[in-house]
């Protein structure tokens, strides 16, 4: 399998969490949370994390609304993600992040730990579950398409 670096975005208002994946692409783990000042700062801080990393693609979490559609939030994630992935010159990827955050609370609960005192924690345990979706569905696609010319050769038998 090819190697491949994303980065993972959990764009919020406040903060970025942000994750990594191992070269293979099976498990992101949160890398970073990065404190919005300045959207200068965070291509900055971004940018050291690319170059660090070999990142090849920025995969970022759209809020949508429960029923689909996009809200005010994920218009403003987009902007964000549009703009950041100009700026460091990488393809722009979308996951559908509704209840990443949720969940992340949820694994910090497990910890034994306080949400409330935690939310940068949250951040990237959100960045990484937005990023192994994506791997995940990758690697399901990728696994489709290396079967489809098998199973052609096996129905003109």
């Amino acid at each position: 399998m090819e190697r491949i670096s994303a980065l993972g975005l959990d764009v919020g208002k406040k903060r970025v969490g942000v994750a990594g994946c191992d070269g293979t692409g099976l498990i992101a783990t949160g890398i970073a949370t990065i404190e919005r000042i300045s959207f200068e700062r965070d291509v900055e801080q971004l940018q050291q994390l690319v170059e660090e990393r070999q990142a090849q693609v920025l995969v970022v979490g759209l809020p949508y609304s429960m029923d689909g559609t996009l809200g005010f939030q994920a218009k403003q994630v987009q902007k964000f993600a549009e703009r950041m992935a100009q700026a460091l010159q990488l393809p722009l990827e979308y996951v559908d992040e509704r209840l990443t955050s949720y969940e992340a609370e949820e694994l910090i609960r497990e910890e034994k730990r306080s949400p409330a005192h935690n939310k940068a924690l949250i951040d990237r345990k959100a960045a990484a579950l937005i990023l192994q979706r994506w791997l995940d569905e990758r690697r399901t696609k990728l696994r489709k398409l290396s079967l489809s010319p098998s199973q052609s050769l096996m129905a003109d038998d």
